[in-house]
């Protein structure tokens, strides 16, 4: 079963590699590894595995935890598949068709940012896009991509990004992690980015 693992751990050498061993160890076979944030020393990265049978998510926490300066954030288990999306993935597939490229934010962001639904909300209109199981929410004032309260649901953490002065993009995931600043940030660009590709 395929599992998202998001963990910090000192960015020095080695580390990463006694965190794949201590996975390892513990039943879990690595698929892939993306970084998503480096500050002050340490990483935070998101891995992407399968479980041996029989494996516990809780024994492969545990290994790692047992590592001197590693913190597991969040384990779960990942429906999207066997592969992360990566943000140059997601601009080409903005600029396949550039008149499409804000509405493809919709498809495009929960496998970049690993969230459970994304939407395009309007001023005037609404949501105008979404995806599935995304609730009806309404236009807020966003200048810059910032975290968002959902009042009618506190276990989903959201965020959302301005794409152009009437339109904004909200993700979010149930149950966490939190969104990171760097992820913030790479959502902000991919907004701006889209509106870019898709202004004739």
């Amino acid at each position: 079963m395929p599992y998202l693992l998001r963990v910090e751990l000192p960015d020095v050498p080695g580390s990463l590699g006694r965190l794949a061993s201590a996975i390892g160890e513990a039943g879990g076979d690595i698929e892939a590894i993306e970084i998503v944030e480096k500050s002050q020393g340490m990483a935070v990265d998101d891995v992407l595995l399968e479980t041996a049978p029989g494996a516990m998510p809780d024994s492969i926490v545990s290994a790692c935890t047992e590592l001197e300066g590693v913190r597991v954030i969040w384990i779960s288990r990942y429906a999207a598949g066997g592969n992360l999306f990566m943000d140059l993935e997601a601009v080409e597939a903005l600029t396949e068709e550039p008149e499409e490229a804000i509405d493809r934010l919709v498809e495009v962001i929960p496998q970049t940012f690993r969230a459970d639904w994304a939407e395009l909300v309007h001023r005037a209109d609404g949501v105008v896009s979404r995806s599935e199981s995304a609730p009806d929410l309404p236009f807020v004032e966003i200048e810059r991509a910032i975290r968002l309260d959902l009042d009618d649901d506190p276990d989903t953490v959201a965020a959302g990004a301005r794409v152009d002065g009437n339109t904004i993009v909200v993700m979010a995931r149930r149950g966490g992690p939190d969104f990171l600043d760097s992820e913030l940030a790479r959502l902000g660009h991919l907004a701006s980015l889209a509106a870019s590709i898709a202004r004739p």
